[in-house]
């Protein structure tokens, strides 16, 4: 028999993974930061800013359905646990295996997508005509291809994070947004919008190869080759297959609450999609760098976890209540910064060129709505993680089928009726978009919550300590927003001016508040200061 302690790595060790992943994805996204504001740059919101960003939603759909989150779901959990009782050879079979159902998948939904455009076109943006609906056309046939290389490398990154290469594997990003950047660059002022945007979506797929590229060398090295094969028929790829179709259309139907938004606001006037894009990558960013990254690095242990059922659900209440806390601490202040100062933060990212004042605001706005629910998304990912390490997929797909119902209604009505009602213009629709996710976004969380506590025991956040958080968070939003009505100067000056003393008056009132969590992350930073 196996004991509660044997069952999971370390501590030190799943904070170390959960750093790498962090870190991995914060250089990823700084770059699609620094991709984002040289694409503001150029474009605005204009409508061919609004073709793109559209454009690159929809062959997107066939990277989130087949990439990263689903494969982490049906893949990582067999490929990990096939390594924890060191059966390599049928680990490297079955990965062998997925990468050729993949490919013939993969290639085939690449060519019906790029046959299939105009259609999809008429079904995901309506509102668009003329030569922006010609020019997302376009842009689509092109993006599809390199959506089909991302497919391919998320398949690596389950690999890679099987064996615990995380930082390669989340790093990876950074080539497709450089090529982007570099595009950009190259060819912004010496073409028009519309020409511009097809020389960008040149430079995506380019960049896609090289995502790709980077990670296949050590892919193979860890393989000891490639053995492709279509042996679906052994056990642990039906394992695989049969994991595959619930978390498909899970993601799937969150893939359609997208697509919701993305038409509603394609009906609403010129900037509303990208807006709402540019708003996005913001508020995914602590998702991203935060939810993520602690969820991917248990993933593969909770998957791992061995003994009875009681030490396995022991070890899995062990890591969901360090893993939540983990977030929170990280989360609850991203929201406050969101909400008070989301101006500064737009200004200092995007504010340049073709992108003025006035639409900072509009992006600061539906920020804001989206912290109506960025906690509950965040903390949610690591409790999907928790089922699909129980190898159970079904559950939080049933839970993803009602958020969408309900971000569905109550998106139409936030983002069409709801604005007139109040006296607000049209455009602030997109607002009520992000608003009414995040509502959702707190019924599927409680309710994977409720559940699991019913099957492994109470998990959750101790409410004293959100308390805490929530004071340190809003004290430092108060200091913050002080400052900002006393600096003045270029935006990225007054960023700095206001966000180091609000994280600064952050984690002095956690440290204040004896919060474990603070104590750990100094510890950390003395000892990478120290070793440097």
């Amino acid at each position: 028999m196996v004991s509660p302690g044997t069952i999971s790595a370390p501590r030190e060790e799943s904070r170390q993974h959960a750093f790498l992943v962090a870190a991995g994805i914060f250089l990823s996204r700084i770059a699609g930061l620094v991709r984002d504001r040289v694409f503001a740059h150029y474009f605005g919101n204009s409508d061919a800013a609004d073709a793109f960003r559209a454009a690159f939603r929809i062959p997107n759909f066939l990277q989130n359905l087949f990439g990263e989150g689903v494969l982490s779901a049906s893949f990582i959990p067999v490929y990990a646990g096939l390594l924890a009782r060191k059966e390599d050879e049928e680990a490297r079979r079955t990965a062998g295996a997925v990468a050729a159902l993949l490919a013939l998948t993969t290639s085939l939904l690449v060519l019906i997508g790029v046959l299939a455009t105009p259609y999809l076109i008429y079904a995901i943006a309506p509102g668009f005509s003329g030569e922006k609906r010609e020019l997302t056309i376009r842009l689509v046939r092109i993006l599809f291809p390199g959506a089909g290389l991302l497919v391919f490398s998320a398949w690596c990154l389950g690999i890679l994070n099987s064996h615990r290469r995380f930082f390669l594997s989340y790093t990876a990003p950074v080539i497709w947004n450089a090529a982007m950047i570099a595009t950009l660059w190259g060819w912004g002022t010496r073409y028009a919008q519309y020409p511009l945007a097809e020389i960008l979506a040149w430079g995506s797929v380019a960049g896609s190869a090289l995502q790709f590229g980077v990670q296949l060398p050590v892919v193979l090295r860890l393989l000891r080759g490639l053995p492709l094969s279509l042996g679906r028929h052994a056990d642990n790829v039906k394992t695989v297959v049969r994991n595959f179709f619930p978390v498909f259309i899970g993601r799937g139907v969150v893939q359609i609450s997208a697509y919701v938004d993305a038409l509603l606001a394609s009906l609403l006037p010129t900037g509303a999609v990208a807006a709402l894009s540019y708003a996005q990558t913001l508020y995914t960013l602590p998702v991203s760098l935060f939810g993520m990254a602690v969820s991917a690095a248990e993933l593969p242990q909770m998957s791992g976890a061995i003994g009875s059922e009681q030490e396995v659900a022991a070890a899995l209440r062990g890591r969901l209540g360090a893993g939540l806390r983990q977030i929170a601490f990280f989360v609850v202040p991203s929201v406050a910064a969101f909400l008070v100062l989301g101006d500064v933060i737009v200004a200092a990212i995007y504010q340049s060129g073709r992108f003025v004042h006035a639409d900072v605001i509009y992006v600061w706005g539906i920020l804001a709505g989206s912290t109506v629910g960025l906690l509950a998304s965040t903390l949610g990912r690591l409790y999907s993680s928790a089922y699909y390490a129980l190898r159970d997929t079904r559950t939080p797909l049933r839970f993803a089928i009602l958020r969408v119902l309900l971000t569905t209604v109550f998106g139409y009505l936030s983002a069409i009726p709801l604005p007139p009602a109040l006296g607000l213009g049209a455009r602030w629709g997109v607002a009520g978009l992000t608003v009414s996710a995040g509502v959702a976004s707190w019924v599927e969380f409680t309710l994977l919550r409720r559940t699991l506590n019913r099957r492994i025991g109470p998990t959750g956040l101790p409410r004293d300590y959100l308390a805490k958080l929530w004071v340190a968070a809003l004290a430092a939003a108060a200091v913050g927003w002080g400052i900002h009505h006393v600096v003045r100067g270029h935006p990225i000056r007054v960023a700095a001016l206001v966000l180091v003393p609000y994280g600064a008056v952050y984690f002095a009132a956690a440290l204040m508040f004896r919060l474990s969590e603070a104590h750990v992350f100094f510890r950390w930073a003395a000892g990478r200061l120290g070793r440097g």
